[in-house]
């Protein structure tokens, strides 16, 4: 069934989810419809920022799977769920200009979230250096792998190793640095995919 049909609303610009949709969401006097709306807007962009920033991408996912949950629990009314999926709607626009701030490319910006998830790194290190941490494994990622990278356990070990040599030379925490490893790995994987179609 179409949903935005069933409404009586234009299918619109998911990408940019903007304020004259969301309002128009907001004001539908079919409230269970709009959250079913919402939801399902905000689930498809976040498949289209998994592909890009596995970290960011799973926050939001979380954030959107507490909200339906209270919702389908009954703590919540639905009022109260299309503002929260507002919320998060906007919050998800807004992280589209988070890397102009900190003068990050997208693809920078996506290791520098596999790095942030640490709070102590961020404490210790500050947002200087894990810019620039992002921006060294970006552009050794880019340079050592190779289109069956994910298959060639060789190739992935040789990648390890020097996301930790970069991890070590920066400074960021030891006891850390396995995790952070994993996650920059997972989201090199999903960045070498887009590279190797580009």
């Amino acid at each position: 069934m179409d949903i935005f049909a069933a409404a009586g609303l234009e299918k619109p610009n998911i990408s940019i989810l903007s304020d004259e949709f969301l309002a128009e969401v907001r004001g539908m006097p079919q409230r269970n419809l709009a959250v079913e709306l919402l939801q399902k807007l905000l689930k498809g962009e976040l498949a289209t920022r998994r592909r890009k920033n596995v970290v960011r991408a799973r926050s939001f996912a979380d954030m959107l799977e507490q909200t339906i949950r209270r919702y389908q629990n009954r703590a919540i009314e639905a009022a109260q769920v299309i503002e929260e999926l507002i919320q998060l709607a906007k919050q998800m626009r807004e992280e589209n200009a988070r890397g102009e701030v900190l003068g990050l490319s997208e693809d920078e910006l996506a290791f520098y979230d596999a790095l942030e998830t640490n709070d102590s790194a961020v404490k210790v290190l500050g947002d200087e250096t894990l810019r620039g941490i992002a921006q060294e494994l970006v552009e050794t990622v880019r340079n050592n792998v190779t289109i069956d990278w994910t298959l060639r356990e060789n190739v992935r070990a040789q990648l390890r190793v020097l996301v930790k040599r970069i991890l070590r030379k920066h400074g960021y925490p030891p006891d850390k640095q396995e995790k952070a490893t994993q996650t920059v790995l997972e989201q090199a994987e999903v960045l070498s995919e887009m590279w190797a179609a580009a």
